[in-house]
């Protein structure tokens, strides 16, 4: 039995929804119906920054050993506002951390972005933001030659039936689309042996 560690915040955790709703619990009913020996681990904790994770994150590793990490934090940094160069120092620093104890381990990154165009609001400089936040996460999988999910939330951003109330945090369906994302690279990643 091979573990996967799903590290992030709430989108991760399932914020406000049973355990089993989840999108790691929804990966690991997939895994189980195609008979692989997969057991996910929902390392998601709600509000978490990159800077948060990277505090944490020696606690995690130690619990037990690390075959996939799929590493899905940053959108609390991109919430407030954080500077997209300490946010990819973080998440560097965490992959950095996760390679260094776990050399075999394979790390996914999953990407974020904005939902919408933010320059009719905060002028140049919040578009700016925008468009640097999104792409740090591309240039990080680039970097280290990570397999990447481009958009954690996409086909369920903005789509008020796919969302709680607060129109932020999936729901129990929204987070069943988070799964299919996750899936479209993890399953590549499970199909190859170390």
């Amino acid at each position: 039995m091979q573990n996967i560690i799903f590290f992030g915040d709430s989108l991760t955790a399932g914020y406000q929804l049973p355990a089993s709703a989840s999108f790691p619990s929804v990966l690991q009913q997939r895994i189980d119906s195609l008979g692989l020996s997969y057991k996910t681990f929902n390392y998601g904790v709600s509000g978490e920054t990159s800077a948060g994770g990277r505090m944490r994150l020696a606690s995690v590793l130690n619990r037990q050993p690390v075959d996939v990490f799929v590493l899905a934090l940053g959108a609390n940094d991109g919430l407030r506002g954080i500077p997209v160069r300490e946010t990819t120092q973080n998440l560097q620093t965490i992959i950095d951390q996760v390679k260094l104890k776990y050399p075999e381990a394979r790390i996914v990154l999953v990407g974020l972005e904005f939902p919408f165009d933010l320059g009719p609001l905060g002028g140049h400089r919040m578009a700016r933001y925008a468009l640097e936040f999104k792409a740090l996460f591309r240039e990080l999988a680039d970097k280290n030659s990570l397999p990447f999910v481009p958009f954690l939330l996409q086909g369920v951003i903005g789509q008020r039936h796919l969302n709680l109330p607060d129109g932020v945090h999936p729901n129990a369906a929204g987070q069943k689309i988070l799964a299919d994302n996750v899936w479209a690279v993890l399953d590549g990643v499970l199909a190859t042996k170390v």
